[in-house]
């Protein structure tokens, strides 16, 4: 027969391994709502490339000088500054999530780097003239990190397109 010592050593046994179980569940759960949490976040930051609103602006602003003023964007016509705010809130919305490390910062590279990098410098002068004249300084701020934060992070093999730089690429099988 078992004594009771022996019984008692098998229960903290199987409390420890229940403990144990209990911790490796809790990571495993916690590392799929992050997962799915960045696909749901994918999902969500390629519906609003997919915008008719932000392409409209995109294809406004990109015709524009670099470091467009403000009178000179107003000049244009009000679908202009109206582009210019589409562009601005978009990037601030992603710049945002990005930072409260909601969006992963390696999506938003690939999806929109570029385009986001190409956006700020058109509008960085119209920005910095609209954050003073509504002595607002916190205007785009989010915006214009996200630009300066793509910026630093994109070298040269970076730069390089899609169809070249993974060309031998293949699906699993």
């Amino acid at each position: 027969m078992t004594d009771l010592g022996t019984l008692s050593n098998i229960a903290q046994i199987l409390g420890a391994l229940t403990v144990i179980g209990g911790v490796v569940f809790a990571v495993a759960q916690l590392i799929e709502y992050r997962r799915q949490r960045q696909e749901t976040s994918a999902a969500e930051l390629m519906k609003l490339f997919h915008n008719p609103e932000l392409a409209r602006a995109v294809r406004l602003i990109r015709d524009l000088p670099d470091d467009v003023s403000a009178e000179e964007l107003r000049g244009r016509g009000s679908e202009y500054e109206l582009a210019a705010i589409v562009a601005c809130t978009t990037y601030e919305t992603i710049g945002l999530l990005v930072f409260l490390d909601v969006t992963p910062f390696q999506l938003v590279r690939q999806l929109t780097g570029g385009i986001a990098v190409v956006m700020w410098r058109k509008l960085r002068r119209w920005n910095s003239q609209v954050r003073n004249e509504q002595s607002q300084p916190s205007w785009a701020e989010w915006f214009q990190w996200l630009a300066e934060l793509l910026q630093r992070h994109t070298d040269e093999k970076e730069t390089e397109p899609a169809y070249k730089k993974y060309a031998a690429w293949a699906p699993h099988a």
